[in-house]
C-alpha cells in the first residue's frame, strides 16, 4: 500500500466497486443473443426439414405411381400443387385421370382430383382422399360408368419397390351403368374396408400377404340372386408362395403361388344376411388350371333360405356330367347319387328343394351361430367347383 494515502484510497475504492458491478450486466447480453440466434435459426431449419420431408413424399407417391404405370395402369394430372407447411405435406391433383391399358378390354377413368397427405415425420405414409364421382369409359368414347362415394380414402404405407401395407375405404360406394338397357344401379353398400400387408418376409423376399376385406349392406343385384338383398360379411386370409412382389398382375403372381406349391389359407369367413349366416375357415391351393382345390369348414344358420338361391339344378347337371366322366347318362349319375346317399337322386329327378335340403343337412352335424339353430358343412373345393358332399353348390373363377 506505499505510495497511498488513506484518502486516495477510499476514492478508489468506489470506482473498482462500480467496474465490478458493471461487467455482470455485460455478461447477461448473451443468453438474449444466444435466443435471437435461436429465433431465426429455427425457421430456418424447419422450412428445410419441412423441404427434405416433402420430397421424401413426393418420391413415395412417385413410385406408387411407377408401379401402377408398370402395371399397366398410367395417371395423369391436370395440376398438381404441394402445400401443407409448416407441419404437414399435402400434394394434390387436379383433373385427374388413369388409362387402365392392360385390362381387356382396356378402359379410362376420370375423377375431378386426389389428395394425398403426410406427416411431417413420417412421410413414407400417404392417406389420400379421391373426390368423387369417377367415370369409367372405353378409350376415345363416352362414359359408361360413374362410381360415386362419400368417402374415398387410401392408405400407402412404405417407399416402393418395397411397399409394406395398403388400405382402402369407402363409405357409400355406389357404381350405376348410365346407359344401355341394363342402365341404373349395379353394386351399392354402406362400406366397404380392404387391407393388405406383408407380414413376413419383403417385396423382394418371399412376402407373406394378409389380406382381410369388410363390407356391409352390401348388394348387387344384377350379379346373382344371393346378393339382392343386403349383405354384411368379413373376411381374413393369408397368402403364400410369391418369390417377391414385384409389379406384376395378380393372374401372373397366381401362377407363380401355384407353382412354388403356396396356398391361400382363409383364417376366418363371414357373410350374413337378413335370413341366414355363413361362416368357415379352410386352405385352398391353385391347380395347373388356374382353379381352386382344398377344403373348408362352415356353418350355417338358414341353409333353407340360402339353397333355393344357389342354382343347385344347374350344379348339379355339371356335376352329373363329371361322376359319369362326361360320357354316361343323366340317369347313370342320378344312380351314382342314390349310391352315395339314399333318395338323393330321386330328390334331384323330381326338382324336390325340401328333399334336397334335408339331404344337404343329413351330410352336416347340427351348431349354432349367434344362439341361432345351424348345420356344419365339410366342403370339398376341385376345379373351381365347391361342393357338400357330391352336390355342387358354387362356383369360383379361374385366377389365370
Amino acid at each position: 500500500m506505499s505510495g497511498q494515502s488513506p484518502s486516495s484510497m477510499m476514492r478508489s475504492a468506489p470506482r473498482s466497486l462500480r467496474k465490478r458491478q458493471a461487467e455482470p450486466r455485460r455478461r447477461r447480453l448473451w443468453p438474449f443473443l444466444a435466443l435471437a440466434a435461436v429465433i431465426i435459426a429455427l425457421p430456418v431449419g424447419w422450412n428445410l426439414l419441412w423441404s427434405y420431408a416433402a420430397s421424401i413424399a413426393n418420391e413415395a407417391l412417385a413410385g406408387w405411381i411407377s408401379r401402377e404405370a408398370a402395371l399397366g395402369r398410367v395417371y395423369a394430372c391436370g395440376l398438381q400443387t404441394t402445400s401443407g407447411f409448416p407441419f404437414g405435406i399435402i400434394m394434390r391433383c387436379d383433373k385427374a385421370a388413369a388409362a387402365f391399358n392392360s385390362n381387356h378390354p382396356p378402359f379410362n377413368v376420370n375423377a375431378s382430383g386426389f389428395t394425398f397427405s403426410a406427416q411431417l415425420f413420417r412421410p413414407t405414409l400417404l392417406h389420400g382422399d379421391i373426390d368423387g364421382p369417377v367415370t369409367l369409359a372405353d378409350p376415345g368414347g363416352p362414359p359408361i360408368f360413374t362410381a360415386n362415394w362419400s368417402k374415398a380414402q387410401i392408405t400407402l404405407l412404405g417407399l416402393p419397390p418395397e411397399p409394406e401395407r395398403v388400405t382402402i375405404a369407402l363409405g357409400a360406394p355406389r357404381l350405376d351403368r348410365l346407359a344401355g338397357p341394363n342402365s341404373g344401379m349395379i353394386f351399392q353398400a354402406d362400406r366397404i374396408d380392404v387391407d393388405g400387408r406383408i407380414i413376413q418376409g419383403s417385396a423382394t423376399n418371399n412376402p407373406v400377404i394378409e389380406a382381410s376385406g369388410r363390407f356391409t349392406a352390401a348388394k348387387a343385384p344384377g350379379f346373382h340372386p344371393l346378393l339382392a338383398e343386403p349383405l354384411d360379411g368379413e373376411i381374413d386370409a393369408i397368402m403364400r408362395g410369391f418369390k417377391d412382389f414385384s409389379p406384376r398382375s395378380w393372374p401372373a403372381l397366381f401362377r407363380e403361388m401355384q407353382a412354388s406349391g403356396g396356398g391361400i389359407e382363409i383364417r376366418s369367413l363371414r357373410v350374413e344376411r337378413a335370413d341366414a349366416i355363413v361362416v368357415g375357415d379352410g386352405t385352398l391351393r391353385v391347380n395347373a388350371h388356374g382353379k381352386l382345390d382344398g377344403a373348408l369348414e362352415v356353418t350355417v344358420a338358414g341353409v333353407e333360405n340360402i339353397v333355393p338361391l344357389l342354382g343347385i339344378d344347374q350344379l348339379i347337371g355339371q356335376g352329373i356330367d363329371r361322376l359319369t366322366g362326361g360320357t354316361g347318362s343323366p340317369a347313370q349319375g342320378l344312380g351314382m347319387l342314390d349310391r352315395l346317399l339314399p333318395g338323393l337322386g330321386g330328390a334331384v329327378r323330381e326338382g324336390a328343394g325340401a328333399s334336397l335340403i334335408e339331404s344337404i343337412k343329413k351330410m352336416g352335424k347340427p351348431a349354432q351361430i349367434d344362439n341361432k339353430p345351424a348345420i356344419a358343412l365339410p366342403l370339398r373345393v376341385e376345379d373351381g367347383i365347391i361342393y357338400v358332399g357330391v352336390i355342387p353348390v358354387g362356383v369360383v373363377p379361374a385366377l389365370f
